[in-house]
């Protein structure tokens, strides 16, 4: 997603946040599914490696309150950066800046050479954990939890010369880099009522990982914006607690 998009998404999210409530101040929601199921448009985004990737986003969760939710996440996406030399831990960047002297030295690159290798990346993440729902609202829905999970990222090189062909058959002699990793972080959003089964779900997550450590030298903040349609059935939950009988 475009840095100006994103800008754009999270303005919009901050204003219905504080505008939405005033006129929904003594409504609140009658009924509160059992169950409930979301699906997509995801875009993620690592500022720090100039990587954006846009894909899918989905989550099922259970309601066995009205104030809070348990449920599972998964979203994937695709893109594409610069591996450049500044990513990587200072004794790689090292033994890369050398050998690039050297092609320079033998008139084999261009003396303003920088190394920037375009590479495809494909990532998915996977979650599981709570969330804090707030339904004091008849149409609007409040939600934060902790992001907790694990990434899987697979990265593919494209070398454009015979020096960035040496330098990925050294840092990925495959082909291909995959790994998983972990992540920490923050997430929350909001849903606005369409009908009693169905809403539009807006959310950000905000977490940390540090996939490939061992060609990059730094861990890496994401973002991942999304919003879609969600759907809500089975028995009513009770508000504040009590069962309702009502279908």
């Amino acid at each position: 997603m475009d840095t100006r998009i994103s800008r754009l998404l999270a303005a919009a999210i901050l204003t219905v946040l504080f505008a939405f409530p005033l006129n929904n101040a003594h409504a609140q929601q009658s009924y509160v599914s059992r169950f409930d199921a979301y699906a997509g448009f995801a875009d993620i985004d690592s500022p720090a490696l100039g990587l954006n990737e846009q894909g899918f986003h989905a989550q099922v969760g259970m309601n066995p309150r009205s104030w809070y939710s348990i449920g599972a996440d998964y979203s994937e996406g695709t893109g594409s950066q610069l591996l450049t030399t500044d990513l990587l831990p200072a004794a790689l960047q090292a033994q890369v800046n050398g050998a690039q002297a050297q092609y320079i030295a033998a008139h084999l690159l261009p003396a303003n050479y920088k190394l920037a290798v375009p590479t495809d990346a494909a990532t998915q993440t996977f979650a599981f954990g709570p969330q804090l729902v707030i339904r004091h609202y008849s149409k609007l829905t409040l939600f934060i939890r902790p992001s907790l999970g694990a990434l899987r990222e697979r990265a593919v090189p494209h070398p454009a010369d015979a020096f960035q062909t040496v330098i990925v058959g050294q840092l990925a002699p495959a082909g291909f880099k995959l790994d998983w990793t972990g992540f920490y972080g923050v997430g929350g959003g909001f849903e606005i009522a369409v009908s009693k089964h169905v809403g539009l779900r807006a959310q950000m997550d905000f977490v940390y990982n540090h996939p490939f450590n061992d060609i990059l030298a730094d861990g890496r903040w994401t973002y991942r914006y999304s919003v879609g349609p969600s759907f809500h059935f089975g028995r009513n939950t009770a508000v504040g607690g009590k069962k309702s009988r009502k279908p």
